[in-house]
């Protein structure tokens, strides 16, 4: 069932204006249906500020700070996106604990009189807070805003990533704590959760496929029509910190007739790899949401050659859905969350069976397989995942109401 008639703020690690695919974004469309969502971007910190002035995403929030654009903007019926209109210290990086902590409820406050005028124009009272890991940026926002109730939602292992580690780890476990209800989009997060909070729970995972339905018809990109095949591909963004570029090297060079493709923005790490001297490793760059499944259609394989590690092994891969959805065979690394796809992936445990699960996805390939594939995918709906979202979030507001402290 899901939920009605209710004021959400939504407050998180991604900008609505993301050019990526955000799992925050599409929880915020799907509750938006049947509620007033404000949802919040994080706000520019000032070394973003002073750095990155020319970019067109750091221009916009300027525009705000300066009074000279509103930040309050409507998406749709029942979505507003709120612009905070003042800067965050850039404070990740000192060390001193005490200081950190000081400047960062100095942040934590700014930001919540932002959320506080937005609430008062838009008249939102006994508000749902749905926090999606700001750890640090969001840690004093239950007890600024006073929420009716309180939602801490876990898609990453965020806490093992240097950048959070520095101070965040603990803020986690205490907003954990301090939730009505956790909900995470693995086991292996939710396992982690329950140390702190016996109200958290494995939701699954939504996929927006609207840009999928109908496979028959879509066109394959322009860019891939003169490519050889097999195609060999993968759409995400190109990281170190996620993806296995030895065991991408070793399939490139297994068989110099397979094209491998790569769909997505390059760290550090990807642009400097020997994947670029390869004939047969194509980067093509970031791409719109719109136009992956394009891409996608052209592979004879999708892949997902993920690092196991801790930012990874617990995650949920949303474009194994979206391969799938597309009817293609899947090879991926194992993780024991992939467990959960096993029935209509590969999975692989070396770099050596990488390539031989490859060879054997495209010898193996049919018709039947590729319809059992589409029918699972689209078991993966938006709409399923925030009704269990709100499945977990309604019993525990029964039970409150039941036993009041």
């Amino acid at each position: 069932q899901m939920i009605k008639g209710r004021d959400i703020i939504i407050v998180g690690l991604q900008p609505w204006d993301i050019p990526i695919g955000s799992n925050c974004k599409n929880i915020a469309t799907e509750l938006s249906k049947h509620n007033r969502v404000l949802y919040v971007n994080p706000p520019l910190d000032r070394s973003t500020y002073l750095k990155g002035q020319k970019q067109e995403a750091v221009q916009r929030r300027i525009e705000v700070i300066k009074g000279k654009s509103e930040g309050l903007v409507k998406i749709k019926d029942g979505l507003w996106n709120l612009y905070p209109s003042r800067l965050a210290e850039s404070i990740n990086w000192i060390g001193a604990s005490g200081i950190f902590h000081w400047l960062n409820k100095i942040n934590n406050r700014r930001l919540a009189n932002d959320i506080l005028s937005a609430m008062n124009f838009l008249n939102m009272k006994d508000v749902i807070l749905f926090n999606d890991q700001s750890m640090v940026r969001c840690f004093h926002l239950k007890e600024m805003l006073q929420p009716d109730f309180f939602i801490y939602y876990i898609r990453d292992n965020l806490s093992s990533i240097p950048y959070f580690r520095k101070h965040a780890l603990a803020m986690e476990h205490q907003l954990i704590a301090e939730a009505d209800v956790v909900a995470t989009n693995s086991e292996f997060l939710a396992e982690y959760a329950r140390k702190y909070n016996p109200d958290s729970k494995f939701v699954g995972q939504g996929c927006d496929f609207g840009l999928y339905k109908d496979v028959p018809n879509i066109q394959v990109a322009n860019e891939l029509l003169h490519l050889p095949r097999p195609i060999i591909g993968y759409t995400g963004f190109l990281t170190a910190v996620r993806l296995d570029i030895q065991l991408l090297i070793h399939l490139a060079n297994s068989n110099n007739d397979w094209q491998l493709v790569l769909v997505g923005p390059e760290d550090d790490a990807f642009k400097q790899s020997e994947l670029h001297q390869l004939k047969n490793v194509h980067f093509l760059g970031n791409k719109s949401p719109d136009l992956l499944p394009g891409f996608m259609k052209a592979f004879d394989v999708a892949i997902n050659p993920q690092l196991v590690n801790e930012v990874t092994v617990g995650n949920y891969p949303r474009k194994i859905d979206e391969y799938l959805a597309m009817g293609k065979p899947v090879v991926a690394t194992y993780t024991p969350f992939m467990e959960y796809f096993k029935s209509h992936t590969y999975l692989a445990n070396s770099k050596e069976e990488f390539v031989e699960l490859t060879a054997t996805a495209l010898r193996e390939d049919s018709n039947e397989k590729a319809d059992n594939r589409i029918r699972y995918a689209l078991t993966h709906t938006w709409e399923a995942n925030v009704e269990a979202i709100s499945d977990l979030a309604e019993q525990k507001m029964k039970l409150n109401v039941e036993t009041p402290i």
